[in-house]
């Protein structure tokens, strides 16, 4: 196997989803896979109402929300959560103790363990700890992301003081005490029955070529992880928790790893803090994803989303950490290793399975597009050009001669709306320009070519190479410009700014003098009059 994966989905590709990185891959991943079915895809923000009656919390911008709609029904989204999940659900999988314990009733395993409240003192949690065996876990309450979690803590003393940094320093005061697994950890999705997706999630590390630092390793592998949809949002960073466990583990930055040498920068797994996201759907047993299945189902109204498990090195045994009813899925689409998993067509399967199995095509939506009358709240939600249904077909042309007008290249998006027609065109250093169109009609695709010849008075086409087209599109027609272009463009639009405001300026003059007339003062005590005799017999 390679060491680093780059071949990912194709409908998925990085240029698809370049947009929507960080916290926003999951919900464009999702509301991507629903548009390119036909299906009705609207964005909102947090204000619109059905989703005040949604669990949505951590909502502070667009682009989380977004409605999916039929000709029979309508499902609302919050990221990769849909409104088949239950509230209750939603607030189970929030709090982890509520978590074991719905877990434990239903005889699925947990790891053993207690919380214990901000009334409650260092001592009595040290004295808990003593009794269960080191070495345990110690982690907060309601922490994400990793935050405050500590493992593999093995004397009273080392827990001593992880009390006092996640309770005072970090400001966890409620807080779980555990039995410490020892073995990988694993995050598997479920939809309905089924595990679609397995990773193994492996702490930030770097490996030693004999040669480079590990700091300079660290470089490399961010580096690497830049050109990764999911990994480009998660670098390795010098956190304290990294240069404390390093610290631990006698490494220093300046250290030259032998070749091959795995160098770990941190215990915890979490993709968001440098882990890695291995694929492993097919290695896993029977067994482990079964445990996953039932732990989804142990929970009422839950029914897709994440678990998180750790597999007993010696007994072969898997133990659950936690459920996420509102998982990331950018490790299962963007693995550093292995194959990539379709999580999006799993979850628009479930909730629009008559659509399952339709043919798709490779289109895609400017989510910045959508998202901006959103971002400037000028609307509380916004609709989606409809995805082209049906095959689609694409030509590149690239035209020579004296083709470089703005004006001809805005003539050639209105042939290509008046054709139904998508792409672009840009410009390219040689003056040439690279047009390229796509539609669900051949004959409409074949037929613009006529267009690139029309406008006589803006360009003069000498040349034209023509091909086909293997390309994502883009819905919608853009003008891709060179800076020259660009700043032509500019010009344009700041004459027209102030033409406008010329006009504002002009109809401003106009008014005052309107209202600085002899006849407007003139009439002055008939509009008083008027006014008085109508309040009266109001």
């Amino acid at each position: 196997m390679d060491e680093n994966n780059t071949e990912w989905l194709p409908h998925l590709s990085n240029e698809i989803v370049s947009a929507a990185h960080g916290n926003l891959l999951d919900a464009y991943a999702v509301s991507l896979e629903g548009w390119r079915r036909g299906l009705k895809l609207r964005w909102h923000v947090k204000d619109s109402e059905k989703f005040s009656e949604m669990r949505t919390w951590f909502v502070d911008r667009p682009g989380q929300l977004f409605s999916l709609s039929s000709e029979e029904k309508t499902h609302y989204f919050f990221r990769t959560r849909g409104d088949l999940v239950a509230n209750d659900a939603v607030d189970i999988g929030k709090d982890k103790e509520r978590t074991k314990a719905v877990l434990k009733d239903a005889g699925v395993s947990v790891p053993e363990g207690k919380q214990f409240q901000e009334h409650v003192q260092d001592e009595e949690i040290i004295q808990y700890a003593n009794k269960l065996g080191y070495p345990v876990v110690l982690k907060p309450t309601d922490g994400s992301f990793g935050r405050g979690v500590i493992s593999n803590v093995t004397s009273e003393g080392e827990l001593r003081y992880s009390l006092e940094y996640v309770r005072k320093e970090l400001d966890f005061p409620d807080v779980i005490v555990e039995r410490y697994i020892p073995g990988p950890e694993y995050r598997l999705y479920v939809v309905g029955d089924e595990v679609v997706g397995a990773m193994n999630r492996v702490p930030a590390n770097v490996v030693g070529d004999g040669v480079n630092s590990v700091q300079a390793l660290i470089e490399m592998k961010n580096e690497e992880r830049a050109l990764n949809p999911r990994l480009v949002s998660c670098p390795i960073e010098m956190t304290q928790d990294v240069v404390d466990y390093m610290g631990r583990k006698g490494y220093t930055l300046d250290m030259v790893p032998d070749k091959g040498q795995q160098i770990f920068l941190s215990d915890k797994s979490n993709i968001s803090l440098g882990g890695d996201p291995v694929d492993v759907l097919e290695e896993l047993p029977a067994n482990i994803k079964q445990l996953a299945v039932d732990a989804i189902k142990a929970v009422p109204g839950l029914v897709h989303g994440a678990v998180d498990l750790i597999t007993h090195e010696e007994e072969k045994k898997g133990y659950i950490i936690e459920l996420n009813p509102t998982a990331q899925i950018g490790g299962l689409l963007y693995p550093i290793k292995g194959t990539p998993r379709d999580i999006p067509a799993a979850i628009i399967d479930y909730y629009f399975p008559e659509t399952k199995g339709k043919d798709r095509n490779d289109t895609f939506f400017d989510f910045h597009d959508v998202l901006d009358p959103l971002q400037s709240r000028d609307a509380i939600s916004t609709t989606v050009t409809p995805s082209p249904q049906g095959k689609v077909f694409a030509k590149k042309y690239i035209v020579s001669g004296n083709v470089g007008d703005i004006g001809y290249h805005r003539g050639l998006r209105k042939q290509a709306f008046e054709r139904e027609l998508h792409g672009f065109v840009m410009s390219m250093e040689n003056g040439d320009i690279e047009v390229v169109v796509a539609g669900t009609d051949p004959a409409m695709v074949d037929d613009f070519k006529n267009g690139l010849f029309e406008d006589e008075e803006r360009a003069q086409v000498i040349e034209l190479q023509e091909e086909d087209y293997p390309e994502p599109i883009k819905v919608g027609f853009e003008i891709k410009a060179d800076l020259k272009t660009q700043i032509e463009e500019l010009k344009i639009l700041r004459n027209e700014l102030e033409v406008t405001e010329r006009e504002m300026m002009k109809a401003e003059v106009q008014r005052r003098k309107f209202y600085e007339s002899m006849s407007w003062k003139a009439t002055k005590p008939i509009r008083v009059a008027g006014a008085i005799f109508k309040k009266v017999r109001s």
